[in-house]
This record gives C-alpha cells, structure tokens and sequence, in this order.
C-alpha cells in the first residue's frame, strides 16, 4: 500500500525579514492524527514557521502541502489565487497568543461568524455547532457573554471552539498559554490534551514542557531559524542528541 499523504507539509521554507534570515530551510512533516510541538527559544523562528504554514507570512522559498495540495505557492513558485489560499486556510484553524476575540461580539457570535460567513452555514447549524464545541470547552454557560467578561483561560477556549467550528483538518497553536496567568494554564492545556486524544491534528509551538512531553507524537527542537533536533518525546527529553538542546531542557531539570 501507497504511504499516507501528510496532513501538512513544509519543504525547505526560508524567509527573512530585511537582512535577518529568520527561517532556513525548514522541512517538517506532520501526518495525520498526530500533535507536534515546536520548542526553543524566544527569538528562535518558531511563530514565524507556524505563520508560514498557513501564509500568514508568505515565505520567500519553499513549499507547503496541505493533504498534498499546495498552500499558498506552488512547486513551480508561482503563488496560488486569493480564493485557492482562502480555502487552505479555512481548513487549518489558527489559536493565537492573544486570542484575537471580536469585543464586540458575543462568545456565541465569535465562534459562529467563520462558519457562517466562510463555509455559509444557516445560522441554526453554525449556532447548534457553536453550541456543542462550547460545551466540549467548558463554556456552555459563557455563550451570551462578552469577551470583557471572560478570564485569560476562558478567551483561549473560546478561541479554541471558534477555530473547532470550522471544522478544520489540522489545528496551528502559536503559544496558547504564554499569556496567561499560571494558574489558567492548565484549563487550556486540558482541552488540547482531549483534542490530541481525539485524533485531532495540531502543530503547537509552546514552552510547556510538561505538554510536549506527555501528550506530543513529536518535538521540533528549533534554534537560529533553524531545527535542530526532530524526535518523539521520549528520545528528545531523555536524551538530547546536541549540545543546544541539552542546554535547552537544563534550563527546565
């Protein structure tokens, strides 16, 4: 049997931003079902390869597939049509440091106008839809509230059910915890752990070691632009094969 086409895909991306290269020749493939993180340190290209994955940040070299079909360039350079990339990017749901809810509307109204404005979902279904993922994120309660009224916790999960409304084929997380308190954390960490059980494909740059450790099929160890190490959990924690990374996780023994 033919292998599986890889849920997503990056070949050889660079990008730089004037004269700092801030991605060089980065590969990464991810398959389905599977939860990756991405760790390093601050500065290290990490937010910028998630960017690039959905052409947020287009980047100047390289490819990416989305289930084999090109996202935003094609193999031969040549970007894609506006529509095109809109479509690859409505099948990948994007959770952002800093939540980016709409104060002006609802929980409810956040999490259904995607789906009713992109996919053209009635308003019943989007709302029935809606309604579920709320509940699956602890937030059935929350639906007529306004983002204002939320904690940090809570504005990720609703951010969280708002890119699960699309009903995406992978989930991109760019530091989901970074900017809330510590005590918050571990209710938006719950609920990705339940995605990842669930066969839920996601790419997560994080600094949650605990998360990368227990719940990832694979760590992206990235430096300088650059990975550095690709390897399950078990072998990058226990035994890290470079003197960066080594140094790396003694900062977290």
């Amino acid at each position: 049997m033919p292998d599986a086409v890889p849920a997503l895909e990056a070949r050889h991306i660079s990008k730089t931003f004037g004269e700092l290269e801030v991605l060089r020749d980065i590969s990464l493939v991810v398959n389905p079902g599977d939860t990756i993180s991405v760790l390093g340190p601050s500065g290290s290209g990490k937010s910028t390869m998630l960017r690039c994955l959905n052409f947020l940040e287009t980047p100047d070299r390289g490819q990416v597939l989305l289930a084999g079909e090109p996202v935003g360039r094609r193999a031969d350079g040549r970007l894609v049509s506006d529509k095109e990339l809109a479509k690859s990017r409505a099948r990948m749901g994007m959770v952002f440091q800093s939540f980016n809810l709409w104060p002006h509307f609802t929980v409810l109204q956040n999490v259904i106008e995607a789906p009713t404005k992109v996919l053209g979902l009635s308003k019943d279904e989007a709302v029935a839809r809606a309604e579920g993922l709320l509940a699956k994120v602890g937030l059935a309660d929350k639906r007529d509230v306004y983002p204002f009224a939320l904690s940090g916790g809570q504005k990720q999960r609703v951010a969280i059910a708002r890119a699960l409304c699309m009903k995406p084929d992978v989930l991109l997380f760019d530091e989901p915890t970074s900017a809330l308190d510590p005590e918050l954390v571990g209710e938006v960490l719950a609920v990705m752990r339940d995605l990842a059980k669930e066969g839920m494909t996601m790419v997560v740059v994080t600094h949650e070691m605990g998360f990368a450790r227990d719940v990832c099929d694979e760590v992206v160890f990235m430096d300088r632009g650059v990975v550095v190490e690709h390897a399950p959990p078990a072998e990058f924690f226990g035994n890290p094969k470079t003197e960066r990374a080594q140094r790396f996780l003694s900062r977290y023994a």
